[in-house]
């Protein structure tokens, strides 16, 4: 399994515009980090996962979406692993 999630982090940080992603477990703990990520926040990001779900019980888990000057955060739960993908914004 750990040589999934390190490919799927590698196909990830390749992806043009893409500068940094974390893949958590379902209780926060971080299962890795790559590029501008750092693994400290995989508790955080897990929450807001869980947080933003009982928003719409029963649907699919949601995608969230923060944004900032600088840069974008995806967020969604895909199963037992959280993932943040962050992006630069383009100007």
């Amino acid at each position: 399994m750990e040589r999934n999630l390190e490919k799927t982090m590698d196909d990830v940080i390749n992806t043009e515009g893409v500068i940094g992603c974390i893949l958590a477990d379902h209780q926060g703990l971080c299962l890795g980090a790559k590029g501008k990520a750092s693994g400290d926040s995989a508790g955080l990001i897990a929450a807001i996962a869980d947080q933003a779900a009982k928003l719409e019980p029963g649907s699919k888990s949601p995608i969230i979406y923060l944004q900032n000057d600088t840069r974008q955060c995806l967020i969604h739960r895909q199963g037992p692993v959280v993932a943040a993908i962050y992006k630069q914004v383009s100007s």
